[in-house]
C-alpha cells in the first residue's frame, strides 16, 4: 500500500475535509517574509491550486526572515523558487505564478485569471492591498490581508480580526482609513496590538522607487504567515 503523506491530516480533519482542501485554488499576493509562510502552510495541507504574485526576486536581506531565501535562491525569482518548493511538497500541486507587481492596472485581470476560492494579500503595497481587497469584494471572493509585520518582536500577538476591531498597528490604521474612503468598512486582516519597537528605519531601493523598511526577524513574520494559512484552511473546512 501507498503511503498516504496526508495520513495525520486525515486523522485531524476526516477524508471529507482533506478532499474539500485538495480541490481549492488560492490567490496569494507576496511570497516575502509573511507569504512564503502562508504558502508552506497551504501547500502542506493539501490545497490542490496555488496562484502567487510577485514581481522580485530573493535578496540576501531576505534570508533572515523568507522561507525561500538562502545562499542558493539569492538573485532568483521569488515566484519560481515558491514554485519550486511547492513541487517538492507536493508534485500533484498546480502552481500558477504571475512575476508581476500588482497595482489598479491588474488586479481585475490577475484576480479573474487566477478565479480563486480564497485571496490572501501579504504585500506591502498600501495601493495595492486596496486594489486586492476591493475587486475581492466585488467579486464576492474571501479575502484576509495582513497588516504590518515590521519592527515586532512578540509573535504571540498576531490574530485574525475585522479590520474595525483593529488597533496600535499604523498599517492597520492606514488601510482602515482608505477602506472607508471607498466604501469598505469590513475585511478580515491579520494585525498585531504589539507596540511597535523603535529602531532605526533605513530606505531601500524597490524597482525606481525608494522607500523607508522597518527592521523585522525570523520568527515574526513566519508566525504571521502560518496563522493566515491556518485560517484560510479553517474557513475551507466549515
Amino acid at each position: 500500500m501507498t503511503q498516504d503523506w496526508l495520513h495525520r491530516e486525515r486523522m485531524l480533519l476526516g477524508d471529507d475535509a482533506v478532499e474539500r482542501i485538495k480541490n481549492k485554488r488560492v490567490l496569494l499576493f507576496g511570497v516575502g517574509g509573511v507569504g512564503s509562510y502562508v504558502l508552506e502552510g497551504l501547500v502542506r495541507a493539501g490545497v490542490g491550486t496555488m496562484a502567487i504574485v510577485d514581481n522580485d526576486v530573493v535578496s540576501l536581506t531576505n534570508i533572515n526572515r523568507q522561507l525561500i531565501a538562502d545562499t542558493s535562491t539569492v538573485g532568483r525569482s521569488k515566484v519560481e523558487v515558491a514554485a519550486e518548493r511547492a513541487k517538492l511538497i507536493n508534485p500533484a500541486i498546480d502552481v500558477i505564478c504571475y512575476p508581476v507587481f500588482t497595482d489598479e492596472s491588474n488586479a481585475v485581470e490577475i484576480i479573474e485569471s487566477a478565479a480563486p476560492d480564497y485571496i490572501v494579500d501579504a504585500i506591502d503595497t498600501v495601493t495595492a492591498k486596496l486594489a486586492i481587497i476591493r475587486v475581492a469584494k466585488e467579486k464576492n471572493i474571501p479575502v484576509i490581508s495582513s497588516m504590518g509585520t515590521g519592527a515586532k518582536l512578540d509573535p504571540t500577538r498576531f490574530r485574525v480580526v475585522d479590520i474595525s476591531k483593529t488597533h496600535t498597528c499604523p498599517l492597520a490604521k492606514v488601510m482602515r482609513i482608505k477602506l472607508r474612503e471607498i466604501g469598505i468598512n469590513h475585511c478580515d486582516v491579520l494585525f498585531s496590538d504589539e507596540l511597535p519597537v523603535k529602531a532605526v528605519m533605513q530606505s531601500e531601493l524597490e524597482g525606481n522607487t525608494t522607500r523607508n523598511i522597518p527592521g523585522s526577524i525570523s520568527f515574526v513574520p513566519s508566525v504571521a504567515g502560518l496563522v493566515i494559512a491556518a485560517h484560510v484552511v479553517k474557513e475551507f473546512i466549515k
